[in-house]
């Protein structure tokens, strides 16, 4: 049994990574903000599934309040920082509140790790990082030094960031690239939960660009299970510093994913094509080689399986609303 502090514990990927560590027996402290990047009440319903649990415990708070960490009280063994201004699109208009919370944010979480000599971290990037790279799969041996969006060079920083944290006082830290995380609980801004929204309400579905952007879209379980991966590697070994992808390794164009979920959902195809969005990469594409040798990743779960998953949640979360 550990003791985890969760950052981001009431978000989409944070609250399966929550459900999942409680699961196993390990005492979690959770954070959240409830940053008013989309409603509430979403988070509040992601945190019903954790709170009955007797080894979970929840802080509400911002990560970028130092005076906060105080009611921290617990011994901390590991921590998984999830918590982020998420987005693309939302951080071209404000790219200070993304680095107020992704830079500065993660710099608070790394010093009180310092100050309570925990030595173990999980940190949460993203494939923005690789922009719109030319070869491909990603791997984590390619340059990143060309970010399209202000969110893609926060989390690259934090990257740097972390790596002078382990090399001046020998923190192990896991960088996990996420590629395009979906699954029940999902933001409700992003694509797939977006469309799954709108065909419910027979209204039709925008696609920007001609729909030969592709992303390596990521089931959430798999994703939670290259989390825990990532977990059991850095509790077994030191001097680690490690960036490694968490993907699917199966890019799917824009046009065959929203013509499977029509498929799945049974109803007519009505689309509209827009311009592509400015900071949107064509494509993102997992070598999740490394993640496979390191921590046995394998990622299970086909588009296809994954998208009806989504469905019966979606109809789920529609009908308790």
């Amino acid at each position: 049994m550990q003791r985890i502090l969760v950052t981001g514990c009431a978000g989409f990927i944070g609250s399966h990574v929550c459900e999942k560590l409680l699961k196993q027996g390990d005492q979690v402290i959770g954070v959240d903000n409830f940053d008013d990047f989309y409603p509430k009440e979403v988070k509040l319903r992601n945190l019903e599934v954790l709170l009955p649990a007797n080894n979970f415990t929840f802080l509400e708070f911002n990560i970028t309040n130092t005076e906060e960490y105080k009611r921290i009280t617990s011994n901390i063994d590991v921590v998984i920082h999830l918590a982020a201004k998420a987005g693309v699109l939302p951080s071209l208009k404000d790219p200070q509140a993304y680095i107020n919370t992704n830079i500065l944010g993660t710099n608070n979480v790394l010093n009180f790790m310092l100050e309570r000599k925990i030595s173990k971290l999980l940190f949460a990037s993203s494939s923005s990082v690789y922009g719109n790279n030319k070869t491909i799969p990603f791997s984590e041996e390619h340059l990143v030094d060309h970010p399209i969006s202000p969110y893609a060079f926060t989390k690259r920083s934090c990257e740097l960031m972390n790596y002078n944290y382990h090399h001046l006082y020998d923190m192990d830290i896991i960088n996990m690239r996420f590629f395009t995380v979906y699954g029940p609980r999902q933001r409700p801004d992003l694509a797939i939960h977006k469309f799954f929204n709108l065909i419910s309400e027979n209204k039709g579905i925008q696609m920007y660009g001609d729909g030969s952007s592709a992303r390596d879209y990521t089931y959430v379980d798999d994703t939670v299970s290259g989390v825990l991966g990532a977990l059991e590697y850095i509790n077994t070994h030191t001097n680690v510093y490690e960036i490694v992808n968490f993907g699917n390794n199966t890019p799917v164009k824009l046009s065959q994913l929203i013509a499977k979920i029509y498929e799945v959902t049974g109803k007519t195809p009505n689309i509209a094509v827009q311009d592509m969005k400015p900071g949107d990469v064509d494509i993102t594409f997992a070598d999740i080689s490394k993640a496979a040798k390191l921590f046995t990743y394998k990622p299970e779960t086909s588009l296809a399986e994954g998208l009806a998953k989504f469905k019966v949640w979606h109809e789920q979360a529609k009908s308790e609303a």
